[in-house]
């Protein structure tokens, strides 16, 4: 256990590094994790396009991934997606999330017409506002909408990772790829990282 701690602390370590300037004064002081986890487009009228494999399991994992947050007390954003043109739009079934995500009324939300959750959305600044500087990311797409967040956090300078597990896309090979290529951690990696969120 020792051990997979000092993995993940390297991990988060590293990360921090590459995305956060640090002065040289500072460097010697632990830094403090402070994450937000993002839910992704886990709405009614995309699920049925996700591959029947990870519709079979991302949702579970999602749910301990905000299970863990909440036993933490650290914030979850339900991120929805609706296109002016081809929608869902606000307010229909298809908008909403399933009932059996764990998501709640209370959750902060962010609503996007780009596959980016940070393009022309106030996310950057309820992300700073809060003080937040680790992004973890699951739901879907994996190869769309997360992942143009993913690259969006980097470009803002946040550290950020996607949840293994605890993705979707319309390939189940795709979202391997995905988790393989990006920064991922298992969930019981954040586990651990929630636990001792300094590094």
């Amino acid at each position: 256990m020792k051990a997979k701690r000092v993995s993940v602390a390297l991990m988060l370590a590293v990360l921090l590094v590459a995305y956060i300037p640090v002065r040289a004064e500072e460097e010697q002081e632990r830094k403090e994790i402070k994450p937000v986890l993002l839910v992704v487009d886990v709405q009614n009228q995309w699920m049925p396009m996700m591959a029947e494999e990870d519709r079979a399991s991302a949702p579970g994992r999602i749910n301990e991934a905000i299970a863990l947050f909440r036993e933490y007390r650290q914030p979850v954003i339900r991120i929805y997606h609706s296109d002016p043109k081809r929608g869902p739009e606000p307010g229909t079934e298809a908008f909403e999330f399933p009932d059996s995500i764990a998501v709640l009324e209370s959750d902060a939300k962010v609503v996007k017409a780009h596959p980016s959750s940070f393009m022309k959305t106030d996310l950057e600044e309820m992300l700073r506002d809060g003080e937040r500087n680790v992004v973890i990311l699951c739901g879907l797409s994996a190869v769309g909408c997360v992942l143009a967040t993913y690259f969006g956090a980097m470009e803002r300078e946040f550290t950020v990772l996607m949840v293994k597990e605890a993705l979707l896309s319309h390939n189940a090979e795709y979202t391997d790829m995905v988790e393989n290529i990006c920064y991922s951690m298992s969930l019981e990696d954040l586990k651990e990282m929630l636990e001792d969120p300094y590094f």
